[in-house]
């Protein structure tokens, strides 16, 4: 009888421990998401913006020597993340496919020129730094024409502005949810062992002596919590890897250490110190109020 009361109270214990570590785990991988998410919002507006660029119309009769030497001038430029030259003979093809109809034979000729399309680092990649860079390719012999799109260009930065700004308000909104939700479960544990506590302060133990088992146990709940949570984050970081690779670059080992090394100091500090003052508070509650 007495094996059966041990075994059920092991069970009891044992399952009330679980539920705690499968809580926090929870808690802890939603915030080690976001905290993926957080870390990835730049690339993820580098990525955007990386995609913004001109167009530059070379005049017509350049010499082919003098479009490749303009094209590598181009490239070492600091704006510059990558071009592409597109010939007047490529052009007309395929404008001709686009319309369906050899325009060309009608013309005798083809109105088109040869052309640079420039994708700019993400760090020019506004409407100043495009004015100023194309003002100044303008003056250039070899250009004909540079044009970008204004006014796409604008909506771009404007709704990036708008996504950051969001992204971090409810990531800290997030944050404060995680941490409610951790310091809760913590007190739901220790508020289950509030006569045990009492108790102990009643034959004269310290606060010191009461708080360190709970302190101990927490910390090992915060550590398997953490583990459990890092384990669910490699699980989904594989399941998205594939879609999200040059987007969120969520194969940067880098940021997934990062992310990792916080989830687990996250879920080790926060079960401590939620532990810590429940007990505290605990400690110095009278009779009466154990019962309230």
């Amino acid at each position: 009888m007495t094996r059966r009361k041990n075994k059920f109270l092991n069970l009891k214990i044992f399952g009330s421990s679980a539920s705690v570590i499968l809580s926090l785990s929870l808690v802890l991988f939603v915030t080690g998401l976001l905290a993926l998410v957080l870390l990835n919002s730049q690339k993820l507006s580098n990525y955007v913006k990386e995609n913004i660029g001109f167009t530059i119309m070379l005049n017509d009769s350049i010499p082919q020597i003098q479009e490749m030497a303009f094209r590598k001038e181009l490239e070492a430029e600091d704006f510059t993340k990558q071009t592409e030259y597109i010939s007047k003979e490529q052009a007309t093809e395929k404008l001709i496919t686009d319309l369906g109809e050899d325009f060309v034979s009608f013309l005798d000729y083809s109105p088109l020129l040869a052309s640079i399309d420039v994708k700019l680092n993400p760090e020019f990649a506004n409407s100043d730094s495009l004015e100023k860079i194309t003002a100044k390719l303008s003056t250039k012999p070899i250009v004909f024409e540079t044009y970008y799109q204004k006014d796409l260009l604008k909506k771009i930065n404007n709704n990036t502005k708008r996504i950051s700004f969001f992204l971090l308000v409810f990531s800290i909104l997030l944050f404060i949810i995680a941490f409610a939700l951790i310091n809760n479960t913590i007190r739901l544990s220790v508020y289950s062992k509030r006569f045990l506590i009492k108790t102990m302060g009643l034959v004269g133990a310290t606060d010191k002596f009461i708080q360190k088992p709970f302190i101990i146990k927490s910390m090992f709940q915060g550590f398997y919590s953490s583990i459990f949570a890092i384990f669910m984050l490699m699980g989904s970081i594989k399941l998205i890897q594939k879609d999200t690779l040059k987007v969120l670059e969520i194969s940067d080992l880098k940021i997934i250490g990062i992310v990792f090394v916080f989830v687990f100091f996250t879920g080790t500090f926060l079960s401590i110190v939620s532990t810590f003052f429940a007990v505290k508070k605990y400690i110095k509650l009278t009779e009466n109020q154990l019962y309230n």
